[in-house]
């Protein structure tokens, strides 16, 4: 018998539709404990988020980097509130935890499942099936600039990106390493036609770091052509690795292509394991829908397999994308947004009954 492996679970549910959801990935994962003697997850829950900002001024405890840093990994809900600027949400949790656990690597799937709709033609050869990796500490989001005579005719907002030779270089190995293990292309994405600075910088680095992987096939395209080609041409992606901005809009038009915000997913890692990994449905807190049980719990479930994958556990983490396949291609445990009339509990109920039940 094989003996047990126990993983801290830190869930922060956040805001709006963020408690819905991580309620079904936890669920899937008492689900994998009980179908597998040799899995365990304790969980520990963290109020932080928009509500916690409004009776308290924070978005999280001053020592909340401390509470978290004994924890496996972090499943995050959703954060965001119309009564909190974004930029005070943002900063305050989501992106304070990114720095500081340096989670310098966002991973965003980008690929077409059996059974979800697509807005775009797609030919039998032309699979969506990319891998975003995404810079994640510094570069446009390095939240460094002035603010120059704020109130006067001359006011000027300055806003600097930083790209640090450490942050490229290790991103890039992190994508060349990928595309070798899978086999597959890697594409940069980079903007340096008009960013004459920061982006050369970036073009130089990649080939650079390529010079290591003689093995992989690699390419380079401008991010308004990137958003172009994702389009009318998706097979041309594979592994992608792009700056911090980029990456989150390119794979917002991802989500779009590979049937809805509602199977977005995306892992903020530290592949180093220093400190704990953050797993979570990039689709927002929804305050439209909050409290109405009708959010897709499905891009948590996702977040839950890149949590396995991380973990070592191949298994499950295929498993379940495989249940998520069925889900969509049986049609009767779907939320609204995917044609379908079932609620987030009762979807994340289905996925654990094929959890069990596939022992």
């Amino acid at each position: 018998m094989k003996e047990k492996r126990t993983f801290k679970i830190a869930v922060i549910p956040g805001d709006g539709v963020g408690s819905e959801v991580s309620a079904e990935g936890v669920k899937a994962l008492k689900a994998i404990a009980h179908a597998d003697d040799s899995l365990d997850f304790e969980f520990t829950y963290f109020p932080w988020g928009c509500d916690y900002y409004l009776k308290t001024g924070k978005m999280m405890d001053e020592d909340g980097l401390d509470r978290l840093s004994s924890h496996d990994a972090i499943l995050l809900g959703a954060v965001g509130d119309p009564k909190v600027p974004d930029h005070i949400s943002l900063w305050g949790l989501l992106l304070k935890i990114r720095k500081g656990f340096d989670q310098y690597v966002n991973l965003r799937p980008v690929k077409l499942l059996k059974g979800a709709p697509c807005p775009i033609k797609v030919d039998a050869d032309s699979d969506i099936d990319m891998i975003f990796v995404r810079e994640n500490s510094e570069g446009e989001y390095s939240g460094r600039g002035r603010w120059i005579d704020k109130g006067k005719p001359s006011e000027t907002a300055i806003q600097e990106d930083v790209f640090s030779r450490r942050g490229c270089e290790r991103i890039m190995a992190y994508a060349y390493e990928l595309a070798s293990r899978e086999g597959k292309t890697l594409t940069s994405i980079t903007k340096s036609n008009a960013m004459n600075y920061s982006m050369v910088f970036w073009d130089e680095i990649f080939k650079e770091t390529g010079l290591k992987y003689p093995q992989v096939k690699t390419g380079s395209c401008l991010v308004d052509a990137a958003s172009m080609f994702m389009v009318k041409n998706p097979k041309r992606f594979q592994v992608v690795v792009t700056s911090n901005l980029f990456g989150d809009i390119l794979t917002d038009l991802g989500a779009a292509i590979a049937g809805g915000m509602g199977l977005a997913a995306g892992a903020n890692l530290n592949p180093e394991k220093k400190y704990p990994s953050m797993f979570e449905p990039i689709h927002g807190s929804a305050p439209d829908i909050a409290g109405q049980n009708k959010a897709n719990p499905l891009a948590t479930i996702w977040a839950v397999s890149q949590m396995m994958d991380f973990f070592g556990n191949e298994k499950w983490a295929k498993r379940l994308i495989e249940i998520i396949e069925e889900v969509l291609c049986e049609k009767k445990a779907l939320t609204p947004d995917m044609g379908g009339c079932a609620t987030t509990s009762e979807v994340g109920d289905e996925v654990a009954r094929r959890i069990i039940e596939g022992r």
